[in-house]
């Protein structure tokens, strides 16, 4: 038996206007599935993993536990850029053994990080 990955969740105060900010960057749907305690964006045309959006009281403290890598087709600047200029925040660039990407955060503070594609 193995495990597929369906879904990554993101605890946060405003369920809906966070997955309205994920759909339009990854060009998915959005599915209020219970009211706006839990919405779902579905993948867009390029693919890739349901994203979940859960409400809570409180948001976790501290740095987010877990993460997503994007890839960008367009290069890891040019879609970094189009995300500071729709609302994400930097939080770094790096550069490991030829690989460099480029560490953003969501409106909520959620932290995630652009390469590219390749």
């Amino acid at each position: 038996m193995t495990l597929t990955p369906a879904m990554v969740t993101f605890d946060t105060l405003d369920a809906r206007a966070l997955s309205a900010w994920w759909a339009e960057q990854t060009g998915g749907q959005v599915r209020d599935i219970a009211d706006g305690w839990f919405v779902m964006v579905t993948p867009g045309p390029m693919g890739g993993p349901v994203l979940g959006f859960q409400k809570v009281e409180a948001p976790t403290p501290g740095k987010n536990r877990v993460h997503i890598d994007f890839g960008a087709s367009v290069g890891r600047e040019a879609e970094a850029e189009r995300l500071l200029a729709s609302g994400a925040t930097l939080v770094g660039r790096h550069e490991h053994d030829g690989y460099a990407w480029v560490v953003l955060a969501d409106p909520d503070g959620n932290q995630f990080c652009v390469g590219d594609s390749a």
